[in-house]
């Protein structure tokens, strides 16, 4: 952790600021989602879901080159909860005895901002940082639907550190990152003290494949411990396959692909299969996406989820 303060702070010694920029941007999206609830045995239901997300972009950049910037949100779903999760007695993040509350309807508020220092091809990250997990190549596949649909195609299933849209000003894991890229090599470590989570991957393109591992160490038993990835374009189709050891969570694998089938049109598939943990079963979805122009498309899918639960959604999201 020292030594990252010390290179941030060689990067700031660079003084004067040579251009500044602020960019704002975004997306809305609303439709219908259904559950059948089988999991829990009760009634299906069918609900209107929406959100609404402004992205705020502020950069500046000194005499040297050297480019300072920040990142917020401005957030809101329909269905937002103002959910606080505390520690319980055992001192862990993420393990059975997490105290979660719950105070109604968040409203809407700003998230936690990242904060970074970027040269060439390094960058520093403080704040509600990205995650070496979450933003390795792979791990997202594909964008199920209008929702995301469960995300249950995400290998590492989220047991490591993510940026976090949500919140009012303290959320996400307040960490530290470095990010490398050269050519086709791409490194990232990031540390935070949610567990005391240490994660970091290393990428590499060839011949249009993307090849990636990485790596965590944390106190939690339940988190990510290793994931390896693999993508690319396989005739029609863009193909992923992601593993992860997710500790106590099982092990987790994922096939995931994308079809374009017209002008305006891609399809999107996957298989997980979950061995071990509470989610011991396989899960499957399909869905489309029609590019209406102008920033704005027609999404809709459908998935079965590890629970058992088959879920739906179909809208209109609108780019900005």
């Amino acid at each position: 952790m020292k030594k990252v303060l010390f290179a941030t702070t060689a990067l700031v010694a660079t003084a004067g600021v040579a251009a500044a920029d602020v960019t704002f941007g975004g997306y809305g999206r609303f439709g219908i989602m259904y559950n059948d609830n089988d999991s829990t045995g009760g009634d299906s239901d069918t609900d209107v879901t929406s959100r609404l997300r402004l992205q705020i972009d502020a950069t500046a950049e000194s005499d040297a080159g050297v480019v300072f910037g920040a990142r917020m949100r401005i957030q809101q779903n329909n269905s937002d909860d103002n959910v606080n999760v505390a520690k319980g007695p055992d001192g862990v993040y993420g393990t059975a005895d997490d105290v979660t509350t719950s105070g109604g309807p968040a409203g809407t508020g700003i998230n936690g901002v990242r904060f970074f220092a970027r040269t060439g091809g390094f960058e520093v990250g403080v704040g509600n940082i990205f995650g070496a997990l979450e933003s390795m190549p792979g791990q997202y596949p594909v964008d199920m639907g209008l929702t995301g649909l469960g995300y249950d195609y995400l290998a590492f299933d989220d047991r490591g550190d993510q940026y976090s849209s949500g919140g009012n000003g303290a959320a996400g894991s307040n960490g530290v990152e470095v990010l490398y890229s050269a050519g086709d090599l791409a490194v990232h470590v990031s540390a935070s003290e949610i567990n005391d989570r240490v994660a970091g991957y290393v990428a590499y393109t060839w011949s249009g494949w993307t090849f990636a591992v990485g790596g965590q160490d944390s106190d939690a038993a339940s988190d990510t411990e290793w994931t390896a990835t693999a993508g690319g374009s396989f005739g029609i189709a863009d193909v992923t396959l992601a593993y992860a050891d997710n500790g106590t969570g099982g092990d987790r694998v994922v096939l995931a692909g994308r079809f374009d089938v017209g002008a305006a049109t891609d399809i999107e598939v996957y298989v997980a299969d979950n061995d071990g943990g509470t989610e011991d079963d396989t899960g499957y979805g399909i869905d489309f996406n029609h590019d209406l122009g102008g920033g704005t498309s027609l999404r809709g899918g459908v998935v079965k989820q590890f629970d058992g639960d088959t879920v739906a959604d179909m809208g209109v999201r609108f780019n900005f």
